[in-house]
């Protein structure tokens, strides 16, 4: 006959009949064990409620940045289509100047597609008329 093999229900036998002799430290190390082991699920839990949390306050903090700048790209396109109607309104009254000749459209058209290679902070009292010179043509 050939030798019995080792199977899952024989190993578990000889596990508990070795176990039998030190059922106490068994015991105590298997508990031991278990209380590490649900620390460390605590451990891990928590962790990850606070990691959950960090990511909401971000995506709340990303949300309100994201209205503000939408806030910020209405009230500059205001100021834009201002200015390019002020820009209009002084070109059409200069002497001399045919406006036909400028295409106007295409370099303002240009202006809002390229983007600013300095960011823009200029607020309304930085301007005043004094300032403004007329070109000459």
């Amino acid at each position: 006959m050939s030798p019995k093999k080792n199977t899952s229900k024989a190993k578990e036998k000889d596990f508990h009949d070795q176990n039998t002799d030190g059922l106490d430290s068994g015991d105590d190390n298997y508990r031991r064990r278990r209380d590490r082991n649900n620390l460390a699920v605590k451990r891990s839990r928590v962790k990850s409620r606070i990691k959950t949390q960090e990511t909401m306050e971000r995506v709340n903090k990303l949300k309100t940045e994201n209205d503000m700048l939408e806030e910020k790209i209405k009230i500059l396109s205001r100021e834009l289509s201002f200015l390019k109607n002020l820009f209009l309104a002084h070109a059409g009254s200069t002497n001399g100047i045919d406006m036909d000749d400028i295409d106007l459209e295409s370099l303002l058209a240009d202006a809002v597609d390229t983007p600013p290679s300095v960011p823009c902070t200029s607020s309304r009292s930085n301007y005043n008329s004094s300032s403004l010179s007329t070109p000459s043509f």
